[in-house]
């Protein structure tokens, strides 16, 4: 590794060549003021001068983040010069900003906040006209307001890495540019994923959530039996809220905040992740020895069904007819469980913890209906539990760790956990198909291959004389690769889990902000850790439950002998399965 002697505030580093300067003084343990330093190396690059600094060889003040050091350069980053520059950037930022910071979605983790405070930025320095407003809320995940947004271009950018799309870009010009879809067009009339990508980069409250906590709470005002499920990946990440390590395992607090919260069952999703396995196994296996459509590919990621239906509609044969665990859940609350319990479905009202903005969405099908009602009434991000939690006055590090409600539904097995992470799916569902095809366990359900951060992970599998091989894929451009394979009739695959947001669902777009500068107490590396942390607290709690496979939990079982029949049966298909269609204004 080729390296370079610079001085930094008179100081003698030796740095790696081709780092830029705000690069080589984070490495060096200097703090220069910036809203890229904190992002994941995504942004308008100098767009905002929030950086700037003084170094020999340069002409006046250059943006850290884009200038590249050299041997013998010397960085001055406390000049007066540097210092007034940078406050006056953030300064003129401000002047063209909604600060109603009190009401603001991203008070106490705002960027733009962050780095007024570090340059010691002045109110009403700079007075004048103000860049139209657009407020777009046609959508049921994704807000936008343009009054706080800074031009920075993160969501632009981590749209195209994610996904190879462009959403979102540059609109109108000079003094009136704004962040868009085409044509400052909502996010309903284009052909946007939903996932929240764009949500989790942004330095400001100008792309949010929508938030549905009012729904829950006017269900429960309304004497609604209003029941709770939480999704794997939550339980990875909430702690996160409550300043524990990234990583942390909060299962049982979790638990014992939403009984504390006034719901009247608590359930683990996973018990539908079980069920799925055991719909999507069968299905799989139906295909393989009956000539369907192969390679099958996974359902649960509504932001990869979005993004199938908008560019590959043509390919929607391929995809499993399964809802998503969390729909399925909702259709045997509202059927089995009403049934046993002597509750009238109209009643009821199902809320959906997520990791996931694009399940808000999902929730609105009118496929996901059965006699008028939604499988699901209300979801709600990890970041939202979190608000409910803050607003009711639970201290969550203090409580004690409980456990799911259990009744007809709700035991749940290693497999379902996994579920929340890149290539959990796939193993759930192999561990699962492995013994229907053999009638034998797997002597090791720790499917290694499938594990892992790479875009596009391969396997090959033996299961009972059938050779099936496997691939994964997370986030559209590497779902890109393996769907034009199955579109030029070049695939050689039998399943293929896709996963919208990349990383999995411990990456989702509704997940807790993953920002250093609010993380103090995380290695410097975190940006690049993160998802294996959370991936790591999943596999944990598989590890450490006694059953591991999704056939062999009990309560799923029961659900088949005493009211569905068997995987895939016409009960099944009325209550778990359903549809999707190309949408023909975006279809190729």
């Amino acid at each position: 590794m080729a390296t370079v002697n610079i001085k930094i505030e008179g100081v003698p580093f030796q740095v790696e060549a081709g780092m830029t300067i705000l690069e080589a003084a984070k490495a060096c343990g200097f703090e220069i003021p910036s809203l890229c330093t904190y992002n994941h190396g995504e942004c308008s690059k100098g767009s905002c001068r929030v950086c700037l600094v003084e170094a020999t060889g340069a002409r006046g003040l250059v943006a850290s983040c884009v200038y590249p050091v050299a041997e013998g350069m010397e960085i001055i980053i406390s000049s007066p010069k540097a210092v007034a520059a940078r406050r006056a950037s953030v300064e003129l930022l401000l002047s063209n900003h909604n600060k109603n910071c009190q009401q603001c979605d991203k008070n106490g983790k705002c960027e733009l906040l962050h780095v007024a405070q570090l340059t010691g930025a002045r109110e009403g320095m700079y007075e004048g006209s103000k860049t139209p407003v657009t407020i777009d809320r046609l959508t049921p995940s994704i807000q936008r307001d343009t009054s706080k947004c800074v031009l920075c271009g993160r969501c632009i950018e981590r749209c195209k890495n994610a996904h190879g799309l462009a959403v979102l870009g540059f609109e109108k010009r000079g003094f009136n540019t704004i962040v868009a879809p085409a044509g400052n067009s909502s996010f309903a009339d284009s052909p946007c994923l939903l996932c929240g990508q764009c949500v989790s980069v942004c330095p400001t409250g100008a792309l949010t959530e929508v938030s549905e906590i009012e729904k829950v709470d006017a269900a429960m005002k309304a004497g609604k039996y209003v029941v709770v499920q939480t999704a794997p990946a939550v339980r990875a990440a909430l702690g996160e809220e409550f300043d524990m390590p990234i990583g942390s395992l909060v299962t049982g607090k979790m638990v014992a905040a939403l009984k504390r919260l006034g719901f009247k069952k608590v359930f683990d999703t996973n018990f539908a992740a079980d069920l799925t396995i055991m719909e999507e196994a069968t299905e799989l296996l139906g295909r393989i020895q009956n000539g369907g459509a192969l390679p099958m590919i996974t359902s649960c990621s509504p932001g990869w069904i979005n993004y199938c239906e908008y560019y590959y509609g043509d390919l929607i044969p391929h995809v499993s007819s399964c809802k998503s665990p969390h729909e399925m859940f909702g259709a045997i609350l509202k059927s089995y469980y009403c049934e046993k319990n002597g509750i009238d479905p109209k009643d009821m009202f199902v809320v959906s913890v997520m990791p996931c903005t694009a399940k808000k969405a999902e929730k609105e099908r009118e496929q996901l209906q059965n006699n008028g009602m939604k499988d699901v009434d209300a979801v709600l991000t990890t970041r939202e539990l979190a608000k409910l939690i803050k607003r009711s006055g639970i201290i969550f590090n203090k409580l004690p760790d409980e456990e799911f409600d259990n009744d007809i539904v709700g035991e749940y097995t290693g497999a379902g956990v996994i579920f929340g992470v890149t290539g959990g799916v796939m193993e759930a569902a192999l561990r699962t198909a492995a013994y229907k095809l053999t009638g034998e366990e797997l002597a090791d359900v720790e499917l290694h291959d499938v594990r892992g951060f790479e875009g596009i992970k391969e396997a090959s599998y033996n299961l009972g004389g059938t050779e099936v091989k496997v691939a994964v894929a997370h986030g559209m451009k590497n779902a890109k690769v393996l769907l034009d394979q199955i579109r030029a009739g070049k695939s050689e695959y039998a399943f293929i889990e896709i996963m919208g947001c990349p990383g999995g669902c411990v990456a989702g777009g509704g997940q807790p902000f993953v920002k250093p500068c609010f993380l103090p107490n995380e290695d410097a590396d975190i940006l690049d850790t993160y998802k294996q942390k959370r991936a790591n607290a999943l596999y944990a709690e598989d590890e450490s439950k006694s059953i591991r496979v999704s056939h062999q939990n009990a309560q799923v079982m029961e659900l088949y002998a005493s009211y569905l029949g068997e995987p895939n049966s016409h009960k099944a298909h009325e209550l778990l399965h359903t549809g999707y269609a190309a949408k023909e204004r975006f279809k190729h």
